[in-house]
């Protein structure tokens, strides 16, 4: 669902950190996320777009008491409106194909398809949260592709799904087949509309609870906070490996205790910056 018309915020960032900032915009139901860096002056501001559903006011007022809530000072925020136009071209301008792992590029429709063999997933900005630029949505992808590698799963269950980025790598690396679950419309429809795109077949459902069921692969890159609490209904569905991220390094002790008390077992973490993945098979 390509948002028509936007509110973009631009927050300084020495206002807010990186990680306070990814949370703030994921309640905010951020189509996305960015970091600009004004040439001259070496000033970055932080950039969210917020797509505007019905009326402009309300949303306006949401994200600024949201701000104020943070306590970022009102000089550091700015809003702005923009028409679809001019939403495309600002993701233009600060997306790009990325090379993730050894054999991955995520791009958007508007670059140009790989020539080097590796395998190409196509997101356009604007379905739903996850594009892959984020820290955590490259080390999920980074797992996802060692994985398929030593063996593809026959069955992933990707859990707050966003785009559906993950299961589309994981289809496109040999998985049999995907469920994609997550508590927001726009993303149940984005992950089908995405697979199409990219030539894959998926089942994506709108739920915030894990299926009763088994799956070879389970991915989730959520956030610490509702990883803990779905541990107990989602450690059952692991035939073979989890993968979590979304996660702080701070974070990942009391996330892995979580699933520890549930029968699995730690056996890998990796870290980019100050995000971290875990990784458990059945204990």
């Amino acid at each position: 669902m390509q948002a028509s018309k936007c509110l973009e915020l631009k927050i300084t960032a020495s206002a807010l950190s990186e990680e306070a900032f990814e949370l703030l915009a994921a309640a905010l139901n951020a189509l996305g996320t960015a970091e600009e860096t004004d040439a001259d002056s070496g000033m970055t501001d932080r950039i969210a777009w917020i797509a505007i559903e019905d009326d402009e006011a309300p949303l306006r007022s949401k994200i600024l008491e949201a701000c104020q809530r943070q306590g970022i000072a009102d000089e550091a925020v700015t809003l702005s409106t923009l028409e679809q136009q001019n939403w495309e071209t600002a993701w233009q301008k600060e997306w790009q194909a990325m090379e993730i792992g050894e054999n991955l590029c995520v791009r958007p429709s508007f670059c140009a398809a790989p020539n080097d063999g590796r395998v190409d997933i196509v997101l356009d900005p604007g379905m739903a949260f996850g594009t892959g630029t984020h820290p955590t949505t490259q080390l999920c992808l980074e797992a996802v592709e060692r994985i398929c590698k030593e063996r593809p799963p026959a069955t992933l269950l990707d859990m707050g799904a966003g785009s559906g980025i993950l299961a589309i790598a994981a289809l496109k690396l040999g998985a049999g087949s995907a469920l994609t679950v997550d508590m927001e419309e726009e993303s149940v429809e984005a992950c089908l509309t995405n697979a199409e795109i990219n030539g894959v077949s998926l089942t994506s459902l709108l739920d915030d609870t894990p299926p009763e069921a088994k799956f070879d692969l389970v991915v989730a890159n959520i956030l610490a906070g509702p990883l803990v609490w779905m541990a107990r209904e989602l450690a059952p569905c692991v035939g073979q490996r989890l993968v979590l991220s979304g996660l702080l390094t701070t974070q990942v002790d009391d996330v892995a205790e979580a699933y520890i008390r549930e029968g699995l077992l730690e056996v890998r973490r990796d870290a980019r910056g100050e995000w971290a993945s875990v990784e458990f098979i059945p204990a």
